[in-house]
């Protein structure tokens, strides 16, 4: 029974400009279950991300680095539930690029233009052919508002589907910042059994980006644990569509930077808590608070 969480409303998860959502049953390891994921980003958009430093990182983790450090224009994202696609070595990892190939096929895209993610079962092999199956099912349901469907699409063992909003102004322009997650168990700080996605149609600079995912990553999914475990996949991308129409965001100082800041700490803080609420075996959610320290360490 999670504690004193419940499923968000549809009609308060606001839609991102520039980014739509698409939700497919693939299969991957139950039958009749919507367990594969694909966002498609408006060209433009930036994407940064953090991500577990478990020294067996699993093969879309790798692939996931590997494809932002290659390319700027990151363009779309596949999810799949069911199966994790850790520990298994160079055919895991030639899985995820095949999931990556098949989505730019076909959305005309290059594969490092790709990222993968994948949770579930661990130390089993990726069944890649059920997921590209699926893909064109999930583009075929793209559309902006799909940000609960896609918030139930990725859990694994949570009870509750995961998603929170945020509107602030900017530069006199609403802005929007919508996100989802999921995690229930083997969480801890330092990331935890956890995918994160929070999405911006802010105008921000690719370094205040990166800056920025760090940032809240610390403020938040660094900041729980349910039961002292990490894990292999842990994944939390930022995405910002540069879509609305102000000034671009050089720093996270400015008064532009600072409201947007707020906005997304305040998005993936309550990702962060949802997940402590819905965590396995729970029965108490419980914050610590420290005044006083001379550093944030």
């Amino acid at each position: 029974m999670p504690v004193n969480l419940k499923a968000p409303e549809s009609d308060a998860l606001f839609a991102v400009p520039g980014l739509r959502l698409g939700i497919a049953m693939a299969g991957i390891r139950k039958a009749n279950r919507r367990d594969l994921t694909v966002l498609a980003l408006d060209a433009g958009s930036l994407v940064a991300g953090v991500f577990t430093h478990n020294r067996f990182c699993a093969a879309p983790v790798q692939i996931c680095n590997e494809h932002l450090q290659a390319s700027p224009d990151i363009r779309a994202v596949v999810i799949n539930t069911g199966n994790a696609n850790a520990g298994t070595g160079a055919d895991g990892l030639a899985r995820a690029r095949q999931s990556c190939v098949a989505l730019a096929e076909l959305m005309g895209l290059r594969a490092n233009q790709v990222l993968p993610f994948s949770t579930g079962v661990i130390m089993e092999t990726l069944p890649v052919e059920r997921l590209v199956a699926g893909l064109p099912a999930a583009i075929a349901d793209l559309r902006a508002d799909n940000w609960l469907n896609a918030a139930n699409a990725i859990m694994t063992t949570d009870t509750l589907p995961k998603a929170a909003s945020r509107q602030v102004q900017i530069g006199g322009v609403t802005v929007t910042v919508s996100g989802i997650s999921k995690g229930a168990g083997m969480i801890r700080p330092n990331m935890a059994t956890m995918l994160g996605f929070v999405a911006t149609d802010a105008r921000i600079s690719a370094p205040v980006l990166q800056q920025l995912v760090r940032e809240a990553a610390d403020s938040s999914f660094n900041r729980i644990t349910i039961d002292g475990d990490t894990s292999t996949n842990d994944s939390f991308a930022l995405i910002a569509t540069q879509k609305a129409q102000h000034a671009v965001i050089e720093s996270l100082s400015s008064a532009d930077g600072q409201a947007l800041r707020e906005a997304v700490f305040a998005v993936s803080q309550e990702l962060a808590q949802a997940i402590v609420r819905d965590g396995e075996g729970a029965t108490k959610f419980i914050t610590v608070q420290i005044d006083g320290g001379k550093v944030e360490a």
